[in-house]
């Protein structure tokens, strides 16, 4: 569909899960960028680098309807997730119960386990369907102080109902935190909408924009009451007041930010971002589901570990094949096919770049093993 845009290995690259392409104009952009005021300007190069940041708050503000004030840029998620939790004044003092899935990130449970200082984990064991409203309906009550979400699972490929969750978790007055990783860039996404308490992402996969560039939403409503513990000089209303004994937090989710910040990362998924737009989430998406469709269509059913419907499956295919695993990765790797393979099964997301040849030479090779 989109392949000539991006640059492509030899063979079959269905990995996106994992890392997404980079765009063949990526390098011109962060040269232009970021080398290019470094090389030559007779003067420091922030206010082009910082110019650049704000163009990735604006990108992520289009891509997920959002405000680029509502936004901070983090190293990644976890980062993030713990900035938020610890600025949070009503999550002191007290213990904190908090729902989640064993199916979530480890990273994030890691987070929710150390960032809180007094916490009760609880989780909706491994395997149940997160995809299904009913699962979230019988385990969400109003026992919990928070609710956090994967929007997709990257190991099972369910797509969590997230605006339903939040409006549960709501009539509970249960805070809700939504992991956006593995989504945004590949399913449509509108924050407003939402209305989560803070949502957490990352540009490595779909949305090609490299490791490193992660963020922070929070939401409108919560900003204000937000106390970060971890600042620094970029955190400050006026970072170059230089004033050691005045800090006053920025009026905008930068008072995430913290200190002297990144700028390459930013710079390069600004552009990602932009561009991935402009193809069209949506159209994204329908070239997604065809591929999606047919693999479901040519493999017995048995193997299909994720779900087959569009409201409730990821951009990935799980093709679960345990007695033959090993044989089909063997397979793949001599054919030049990338996938990889976690605890349900193989991992396939087919995103702009790739089409239905791709697909049929995976086909192909699942079916020569089974």
């Amino acid at each position: 569909m989109q392949a000539e845009h991006f640059f492509m290995p030899q063979g079959t690259y269905l990995l996106s899960h994992s890392v997404g392409r980079m765009l063949k104009s990526a390098p011109e952009h962060f040269h232009s960028q970021f080398m290019q005021p470094w090389q030559v300007q007779n003067r420091e190069p922030w206010a082009q680098w910082l110019d650049g940041i704000m163009q990735f708050n604006q990108a992520l503000a289009k891509l997920l309807n959002g405000h680029a004030d509502n936004f901070c840029p983090q190293t990644n998620l976890s980062s993030g997730l713990t900035k938020w939790l610890m600025g949070m004044p009503s999550l002191r003092g007290r213990r904190i119960r908090v729902l989640l899935s064993e199916d979530d990130f480890p990273s994030m449970g890691f987070v929710l386990q150390q960032a809180l200082e007094d916490v009760e984990l609880c989780f909706i064991p491994a395997g149940e369907d997160v995809s299904a409203m009913s699962t979230w309906q019988s385990h969400l009550t109003a026992h919990f102080d928070l609710v956090f979400v994967s929007h997709v699972y990257s190991n099972t490929g369910h797509q969590a109902p997230v605006a339903e969750i939040v409006s549960l978790a709501k009539q509970h007055q249960c805070k809700v935190i939504v992991d956006i990783a593995q989504s945004a860039g590949i399913l449509a996404i509108d924050l407003a909408a939402w209305q989560a308490d803070c949502v957490l992402g990352s540009c490595v996969k779909w949305l090609c924009g490299g490791p490193g560039a992660g963020f922070l939403w929070v939401s409108p409503a919560s900003l204000a009451d937000c106390a970060p513990k971890d600042v620094g000089w970029f955190s400050h209303q006026d970072p170059f007041e230089f004033d050691i004994h005045h800090f006053a937090a920025h009026d905008t989710a930068l008072r995430f930010w913290g200190g002297t910040p990144s700028v390459a990362p930013y710079v390069m998924a600004a552009h990602s971002i932009d561009t991935l737009c402009q193809f069209g989430i949506e159209n994204i998406r329908h070239h997604n589901l065809a591929l999606l469709e047919r693999i479901w269509q040519a493999l017995p059913s048995r193997c299909i570990s994720s779900p087959q419907f569009e409201k409730r499956c990821s951009g990935t295919a799980i093709v679960n094949v345990p007695d033959d695993m090993q044989e089909c990765l063997h397979q793949l790797s001599q054919q030049g096919i990338a996938v990889d393979a976690r605890r349900y099964g193989l991992r396939i997301s087919p995103h702009v770049y790739n089409d239905k040849t791709d697909i049929e030479r995976f086909i192909a090779v699942i079916k020569s093993v089974i």
